[in-house]
């Protein structure tokens, strides 16, 4: 079977529930996912300080190491913004993905991207952006989400909304308050879904 691990970061939860929506997506399609969160590497008395939520235990949800990528056919990275980049935890660790650059190891392999950033403003889009350059030197290929089958949502007025072709999103808040929408969600969904479908294409 097709294996698919949803990687992420969240330092207020945002992250981490889209990324339990975005592996509903890949059941509904037929697949499975694995959840991995990104290791933490602020002392957790700043992490307290800032507002941050308790991590799930890794016994629940368990910290990805560069080994483990190398079992996975694709991946969808759950990213929160920093400055419309990518966080330095996300940094950290990619930064020790040297060895699989050398020898190729995730050289093909599909990857997607959803982001969550405070407001419409802060990085729904430039994140993605910026984000790409870590993956395509890997050789990685880019699966965007596309209009195909969001259209209507991506393109709703009618409510304040993240997401955007580059992959699905939702908005935090300025105080990290606001939660994701059931629109939002269903963005997610439906980029698991569509994602899964991708790369089992890919694989034949």
């Amino acid at each position: 079977m097709t294996k698919i691990a949803v990687i992420y970061y969240s330092m207020y939860g945002h992250i981490l529930r889209s990324s339990k929506e975005i592996a509903k997506g890949i059941a509904n399609a037929g697949g499975k996912a694995d959840l991995f969160q990104i290791k933490e590497t602020l002392p957790q008395s700043l992490v307290s300080q800032i507002g941050g939520i308790e991590k799930p235990s890794i016994e629940e949800i368990p910290e990805i190491t560069p080994g483990h990528l190398t079992e996975y056919d694709g991946f969808m990275f759950g990213i929160p913004t920093r400055y419309g980049n990518l966080p330095s935890q996300w940094k950290s660790f990619w930064d020790q993905t040297g060895g699989l650059w050398a020898n190729g190891g995730l050289h093909g392999k599909p990857f997607g991207l959803f982001v969550s950033t405070g407001t419409p403003g802060g990085g729904q889009e430039t994140t993605a952006i910026s984000s790409l350059s870590s993956f395509v030197h890997h050789g990685m290929i880019y699966v965007p989400l596309g209009y195909k089958n969001t259209f209507p949502l991506l393109t709703n007025l009618n409510e304040v909304h993240g997401g955007s072709p580059w992959g699905a999103g939702t908005f935090a808040g300025a105080d990290g308050s606001r939660q994701p929408t059931e629109l939002e969600l269903e963005l997610h969904r439906i980029q698991g879904e569509e994602f899964f479908k991708t790369v089992e294409k890919l694989s034949k």
